[in-house]
This record gives structure tokens, sequence and C-alpha cells, in this order.
């Protein structure tokens, strides 16, 4: 008797293990096979929000099929409470799988309405974008200058909507000033900016930010991201430089922003840079110059003058030796990782080469040549009315 008790026991044991290993085979198709949504959808997942409020919300919208395997699924690969606010295009038929890692992984939002202030060194461009589910490209309703007074309907109406996201993208080579005069005429940001922060402590990036923030909170989140590059970057020194701070370091590498004609040019600029301060040579680069007229306020907006390359400021590294005291302007992580890490050359010299980058050379004569070509072509354009 007992022993026919104990084989029935085992036979159903097994059967029930047998059913649970199926519901979870089940499970696990269900969480990585393609889901039901027949189009694009823009999934808004608000601060504060949890993967129970989402999956309901995914349910409501006919993007998945079960909130209980999405919440299962979320638990099972760790990633519950990796949760990211922000606004998330899922394509038709996204599996949960795809869903959970892309509300998790965050990053930049991927669709809906947002308003991009960019902060350039010439100005401060807005544009109104929106994201077509469709096609899944950004089309552009508005772009205009901030300080051109004038606002477009398309911008007035999408930044009254409650769902409309912010992002200030900050480019290279802008200087504090110029990051502190924007912010402080962007609407939506709310507070006093403080004191202007040293020149080269901003770090160019595109910023995430919601109505009202702080401009002070901004400004803070700027500097310690670029204290974060600076630190890992000049860990990353190659031996050897003709420098030994990381704040020369900072000099340099906004030097090489501002001179730095095309992306791929940047490890030559840093290498004729680098290679006259090893020979002892003045660096001699208009970018300072300028620095040394504005301090940083605004664009000179004309040529330099012969009497202000001779012109003694302690940025003017025609007329100083080695490095100015202070950065000219707030470099981007690749013009410090050029600073630490340029092209191995001989190049002492470089002219505009009239394509929008520069030639470079090695010796005086090669270099004096290469200023010939320069000047013809200036003339050249000039004749032309270009």
């Amino acid at each position: 008797m007992w022993r026919s008790l104990a084989s029935n026991m085992l036979t159903i044991l097994a059967i029930v293990l047998f059913l649970v290993a199926g519901v979870i085979l089940w499970g696990q198709r269900q969480y990585t096979t393609e889901g039901p949504l027949a189009e694009a959808i823009c999934l808004r997942v608000e601060s504060g929000s949890n993967m129970t409020r989402v999956s309901r919300d995914l349910e409501s919208q006919g993007a998945i099929g079960s909130g209980t395997i999405f919440r299962i699924g979320a638990r099972y690969s760790e990633k519950t409470g990796q949760l990211k606010a922000g606004s998330f295009l899922l394509r038709e038929h996204a599996t949960m799988e795809e869903i959970v890692d892309q509300i998790t992984r965050g990053g930049a939002s991927t669709c809906g309405t947002e308003i991009v202030y960019r902060i350039g060194v010439t100005r401060t461009q807005v544009e109104v974008r929106e994201l077509d589910p469709a096609t899944r490209a950004f089309v552009e309703r508005a772009d205009f200058d901030l300080k051109s007074g004038e606002f477009p309907e398309a911008f007035v109406q999408t930044r009254a909507k409650a769902d409309t996201r912010f992002r200030i993208a900050v480019a290279e080579g802008v200087t504090s000033w110029q990051v502190v005069d924007a912010l402080n005429a962007i609407e939506v940001l709310s507070g006093e900016a403080g004191p202007r922060p040293p020149e080269g402590m901003l770090a160019p990036h595109s910023y995430e930010v919601t109505r009202g923030m702080e401009r002070g909170a901004l400004l803070a989140e700027m500097r310690a991201l670029q204290e974060e590059r600076i630190a890992e970057t000049w860990a990353k020194r190659r031996e050897g430089l003709p420098f030994g701070t990381p704040e020369e370091m900072l000099i340099l590498a906004s030097i090489i922003e501002k001179e730095t004609g095309v992306p791929e040019e940047r490890g030559q600029v840093a290498s004729v840079f680098i290679n006259r301060l090893e020979r002892g040579m003045r660096l001699q680069t208009d970018p300072t110059v300028i620095y040394g007229l504005t301090k940083g306020e605004g664009v000179l907006g004309r040529g330099l003058r012969q009497s202000e390359l001779r012109k003694v400021t302690p940025w003017n590294t025609y007329v100083i030796d080695a490095l100015p005291p202070t950065p000219i302007a707030n470099p981007g992580l690749a013009s410090l990782e050029a600073a630490v890490d340029p092209e191995a050359t001989d190049y002492v010299f470089f002219v505009a080469d009239g394509s929008g980058g520069h030639a470079f050379a090695a010796t005086l004569e090669e270099h004096n040549r290469n200023v010939v070509k320069w000047r013809r072509i200036e003339a050249d354009r000039q004749n032309s009315g270009d």
C-alpha cells in the first residue's frame, strides 16, 4: 500500500513539475515573442513611476498581452529597479523583453514632441521637433534664434503643452558666459544662475531638463560632468606631455577646440600645439587673442587687427610664452582626449585651406607656401563676391 501511494505521489509530482516547466516555457515565449502592437506608439514613463504602473499602461495601449508576465520578466532579468523616466518609441510588434530593455536603458528620450535649445558659439537656436511614429524621424516644426524676440506660433503652442519635453544642447567651444547668458533667456527654467562658472568647467552635452528646473542646478550638473571627464581623461594621459596638471590639459583642450576646423583634424591640431610647447615656441593662436579682447563675452564679429595681435593680454599667445592662464572656452570630450593623446606628427604650423579645414606644415618654408595659397583663395572669394 505504502509503495503504491509513494509511486502515485511521485507520478503526481512529476506531472506538477512538468506543468510548471510548461508554464515557465510558455511565459518565456510570451516574453520574447513579438507583441500585439500593430503600429509604433510613444510610451511616456513619468518620474517616480514603477513597473506595475507601466505594465498597466502598456496593457491599456495594447502593447503587451500580460502585465504579469511583463513584471515577472523584468524581475527575473533584475531590471525592475532600473526604470527610467522619459518618452520611448515602441516599434510595432515589440517584444516584452525589448520594451523592458528600452525603458530601463534610458538615455535620450526617443519620441513625442520636444523643444531643443541649442547653445552655440554665435547664437542660441531653438528647435521645435516632433517625432513621427510612422517614420521614426523627427519633423522640424519651427527653428529660430532665441534672442530674435519673435516666437513662432508652433513654439508657443508646443511650449504650453503639459507633455512637451525640453532639452538644452551645449555646443563644444562655447564660453561659460555664453552658457549663462543663454540659460537666463530660456523661459522654462527658473531661479538664478548665480556666479559665472569658471571657464572650461561646463561640459558640452545634450541635457534633458524639466519645466521649472533651477538654472543653478543645471549648471551644477554641467560642471559635475566636466569634472568627471577631466578626471577620466587625465588618468589616461600619455607619458611625456609638456604640461603637468589637469588644469593645463583643460587650457590646451580649449585652444584645440577653438582651432579645430573639422573633427578629423583634432589630433593634428593637438600635435601642432604639443610640438610647439615641447620646442619652446609660442602657440600664436588667434582664438587666444580674441578671448583676451572679449573675455568670452560674446563674439568679436570681425577679423583681428595687427595692433590686437601685438596687444599684451594674459591670453595673447603671440606675446606670452606657453599656455594662457585660463581656458578660453568649454572643450568637449574629444578635445580633452586629443590634448592627452595627440597624433604623432612633426607639424608646428597650420593655416586655413579654404575647405573649412587646415593645411599643416613641419617647416616655415612649407607653411609660407600654404599661406600664399590661402591668400589667393581669399582674394578669389573677394573678387567673386563670396
